[in-house]
């Protein structure tokens, strides 16, 4: 993190005026400017300062949301797309001023297609309302991130979350998207069909994109069939390597595990506090199995024996939603949990991905870390796929405070490169990790340049995002 890349940019105050004077009139009380509305639409889950749009339109069509890039391209004024703002890296923030297009009224399921396990939403559906208008077909979408975040959303910053290990993340369940491009117009990237060697992969190219190449007015998800059996439970262990050398031999063994998550001492003690649980205050793995009545026992089983191997506690399974229910919601309330711990701290919420065989490795290294500097960073990870996260608890009213964060965050970073992993597995880049990027990947950076000054050469979506134009 580096507050640097978080500055604001160039306003071009005379194009601003001119487009607020034509959405006004275009769509009248969909369109606002007061303080209140503009606040709502800039960064505020974690450390990143707030940005604030000149204006935000509650679009209701892909025909709003042509229109008002339109306006935005012809007077050259930044557009950004604003699903509910759970993003991490400020890549909602108005970094040069602008207009939020907010897609909270563009949330309808548009088709749904059981044979073919897929479907084609609006980038304002959520992943919950998705999941609760599938419930009669047997399907489900898996991307689950814990917030309840817009498929537009999770789709921009490539997001994915507990279950990626067996369902894979948003690029691996993104058919198709049409988008707006800077000259006002809608394209599709792609037909239904579950694969194609019909020119670029222009899918991929918009998955990920964090909003800097266009606007997504639909995506099209491969949906599941809802498992005949779930169970699921926790297991301590005695140290971090133990439960990542648990999770090494899952993987490696075959044992199709639906999620298995790790939690640190610090963690588990927040989550005890909070969901009000008792497990035991040490390393410790959730998991999860999708499967038949026969299958599941067998694959529960098989990870008990692991965990035995490498030192675990008991594995303590169950099949029952309500019991299923309560550990995976203690799961997805780590942030609050971790909160919990300094109500009268900042939070900073980051993330690093590594090779499997290096997770043990970078977790401990930067657990001591954070003790050896006096932190407070309770840490979780999708130990599936070497992803983990922090959220670093700190005074944001003091220099001091903020410039340790600032380094411990640069030198998770940097162990996580060093390991030949990536500065964020699910984050994002957007205005947190820009130098981080370019450490990452060097002079494939400036690739993505010439492919943002070829979509967008004068730098409308979502400017001052992954790295800097020009």
């Amino acid at each position: 993190m580096a507050l640097k890349d978080a500055k604001a940019g160039t306003r071009n105050e005379a194009g601003i005026a001119a487009v607020l004077g034509i959405l006004k009139q275009s769509f009248g009380e969909r369109f606002q400017t007061g303080q209140s509305f503009r606040e709502q639409h800039a960064h505020t889950t974690t450390y990143i300062p707030p940005q604030l749009p000149d204006g935000v339109l509650f679009a209701e069509s892909a025909e709003d949301v042509k229109a008002a890039v339109r306006a935005c391209a012809t007077h050259k004024v930044p557009v950004i797309g604003f699903g509910v703002g759970t993003s991490l890296e400020g890549q909602v923030n108005a970094a040069n001023g602008g207009i939020s297009i907010d897609f909270s009224r563009m949330n309808r399921v548009l088709e749904v297609n059981p044979e073919d396990l897929d479907c084609t939403v609006e980038p304002g559906v959520t992943r919950e309302a998705l999941n609760i208008h599938l419930r009669d077909t047997g399907l489900f979408f898996p991307i689950d991130p814990g917030a309840n975040a817009s498929i537009g959303g999770m789709a921009s910053t490539r997001a994915s979350g507990t279950n990626a290990v067996r369902y894979g993340t948003m690029k691996d369940n993104v058919l198709a998207v049409t988008a707006v491009t800077a000259n006002g117009e809608e394209i599709r990237t792609a037909r239904r069909a579950r694969k194609s060697s019909a020119g670029y992969d222009l899918t991929r190219l918009f998955v990920g994109a964090e909003g800097t190449l266009g606007i997504l007015t639909s995506v099209t998800l491969r949906l599941q069939a809802i498992p005949q059996k779930i169970a699921g439970g926790a297991c301590a262990f005695p140290s971090i390597k133990a439960a990542c050398d648990a999770v090494i031999m899952t993987i490696q063994m075959g044992i199709p595990v639906a999620r298995i998550e790790l939690l640190d001492t610090v963690q588990m003690r927040a989550c005890n506090a909070y969901s009000k649980l008792s497990y035991a205050e040490s390393p410790t793995l959730f998991l999860e199995f999708h499967g038949t009545d026969e299958t599941v026992p067998l694959q529960s089983a098989a990870f008990a024996e692991i965990a035995a191997e490498c030192g675990g506690g008991e594995f303590l399974w169950t099949a029952n939603a309500e019991e299923r229910t309560k550990l995976w919601k203690a799961r997805h309330d780590a942030y609050w949990a971790a909160r919990a711990l300094a109500p009268g701290l900042a939070a900073l919420s980051t993330d690093v991905c590594v090779p499997i065989s290096r997770l043990a490795d970078c977790v401990s290294e930067t657990q001591a870390d954070i003790e050896e500097h006096g932190l407070l960073g309770p840490i979780v990870g999708h130990a599936g796929d070497g992803n983990f996260h922090v959220l670093l608890l700190f005074d944001d009213r003091s220099a001091e405070d903020i410039a340790r964060a600032e380094s411990f965050v640069q030198r998770l970073n940097q162990r996580a490169l060093d390991l030949d992993g990536t500065c964020t597995g699910e984050h994002g880049i957007g205005q947190g990790k820009m130098a981080f990027l370019e450490q990452e990947l060097g002079g494939a950076v400036d690739l993505m340049r010439q492919v943002k000054q070829a979509l967008d050469p004068d730098d409308i979506f979502n400017p001052g995002k992954i790295f800097h134009h020009g």
